[in-house]
């Protein structure tokens, strides 16, 4: 009997995450966002001193963050809140930290929460801090409320402080998986298919000022196809948000994804392997 289908559980997520970033550009497209554009966005913050809010961490794209900002201010004090719900990612950071013995004059406050639940406890207690530079990535697709979720973030930022929100693209695959092809995806999904359009709509509706970055970045699919390849399946986990999609889901169901994926909107094939576009915008929000 065919187990049902059903979402992947926090520790499942991080294994099929783990799968994406080992055969994508992700960290790389970041890196090259980080050495081209943030300095240049981080120059404006005031010397004295200067603090950060880091909403649903990347550890390694955090500290980057933190260094480049030390480098443009060199001997500044700066604290550093992050606010990420996964135990096992807040773990991995901790590690890092533990590890980096150039982080001397910085310090680190975690909150073990989403961002609903920061947001909820802020307001409950009424510090409502002021932040110099926030950034969200990847992180609005689990949002329950992105309007409201931007909204509050923004309201954090101190004078002259800068919101960056990194989000998939328009002209990446996955805009073009969620449009066209939608009904290829399970429900079990609980995610917004949401991209760097949707976002700057909400930003002109706030009013507020903002600016963005477009970056290439892609992923090699080409084990989505091999039956019975490992890291094949936990790639169509990440894709779908689903535990063993390939195991579970109807052959049609499977079959119409697949398809999907090799469209020239989707992938493109470069030495025989199937690379899925995986463009970033990077969206950098002014107080």
């Amino acid at each position: 009997m065919i187990p049902p289908m059903r979402s992947l559980t926090a520790e499942e997520y991080v294994e099929a995450f783990k799968s994406f970033l080992d055969h994508s550009t992700e960290h790389q497209c970041m890196e090259e966002f980080n050495k081209e554009e943030m300095p240049n966005i981080v120059a404006g913050h005031k010397a004295e001193h200067a603090s950060l809010l880091l909403g649903d961490s990347l550890a390694g794209v955090d500290l980057k963050m933190i260094r480049i900002l030390q480098a443009v201010h060199p001997g500044v004090p700066i604290d550093n809140e992050i606010v990420e719900p996964n135990p096992q990612h807040v773990a991995a950071y901790k590690e890092l930290v533990n590890q980096a013995p150039d982080l001397q004059n910085v310090s680190f406050v975690w909150h073990q929460l989403t961002s609903l639940e920061y947001e909820q406890q802020v307001k409950e207690k009424g510090t409502h801090k002021k932040f110099d530079f926030i950034h969200m990535i990847q992180m609005l697709y689990r949002v329950e409320d992105i309007p409201s979720t931007i909204k509050f973030f923004h309201s954090c930022l101190d004078h002259h402080g800068k919101l960056l929100i990194i989000i998939l693209s328009d002209s990446s695959g996955w805009a073009s998986l969620w449009k066209k092809h939608r009904d290829c995806l399970p429900a079990t999904d609980s995610g917004h298919y949401i991209t760097c359009g949707g976002i700057t709509e909400e930003l002109q509706r706030l009013g507020v000022q903002h600016r963005v970055y477009e970056f290439p970045s892609g992923w090699d699919i080409t084990e989505c196809f091999v039956e019975g390849d490992a890291v094949g399946g936990r790639m169509m986990d990440f894709l779908t948000g689903t535990k063993n999609f390939l195991g579970t889901a109807p052959p049609a169901l499977r079959r119409r994804l697949r398809e999907a994926l090799c469209q020239p909107e989707c992938s493109s094939t470069r030495d025989g392997r199937v690379i899925f576009s995986n463009n970033l915008s990077m969206i950098v929000v002014e107080s």
